[in-house]
């Protein structure tokens, strides 16, 4: 509730990004995947009045939010790290991924929102509060000049969207063959 001052302290911790991906990462991505899977293959949805629930599309989702996630995170701080000297902050690439680990947390809690598919837009209004973690860990966690911080905000976020649009037609091609719009 408080990132600022957070940030300070995490920012001291020794982590390493094996470490939080084993004991932070995976039980956290857990949570939208098992709820994913929950909601589209067991609850369902309506899609003009057809309800359409299939276990077979429970587990697509919830392998496709797991690995986004787990992905995400990686391809988020894999960028933050490879921008940092550009910004004049500090290259490392275990405080990059804290960073990024500790910003998707509220994405991933919300996660709990895939229980019931008509409410997923909650997921993505904690996202935004994810972006207002990571802007505001950019000084503590990668040293940036307070003066850089909007910038490489900025091109990390558009770099981190590029990426996932990217990645969102892959996902379509390896699971909806046939299907994707070209």
């Amino acid at each position: 509730m408080a990132p600022k001052k957070e940030w300070e302290a995490i920012d001291t911790e020794q982590a390493t990004s094996a470490k939080l991906l084993a004991s932070y990462l995976f039980i956290l991505a857990l949570i939208p995947a098992v709820c994913s899977f929950i909601g589209y293959g067991l609850i369902g949805y309506n899609v003009l009045g057809i309800h359409i629930a299939s276990i077979q599309w429970g587990i697509r989702q919830a392998v496709v939010v797991f690995i986004s996630m787990i992905g995400g995170v990686y391809l988020t701080a894999f960028i933050i790290d490879l921008l940092a000297e550009n910004f004049g902050s500090v290259k490392n690439f275990d405080k990059a991924f804290a960073l990024v680990v500790y910003s998707y947390t509220p994405m991933c809690v919300a996660g709990i929102f895939y229980i019931l598919p008509s409410l997923s837009w909650l997921v993505m209004i904690a996202g935004l509060y994810g972006l207002y973690i990571l802007y505001t860990g950019l000084q503590p966690m990668m040293k940036t000049p307070q003066d850089k911080v909007t910038g490489y905000f900025v091109i990390s976020l558009l770099c981190m969207i590029a990426v996932s649009v990217l990645l969102s037609f892959l996902f379509a091609a390896i699971l909806l063959p046939g299907r994707v719009l070209m």
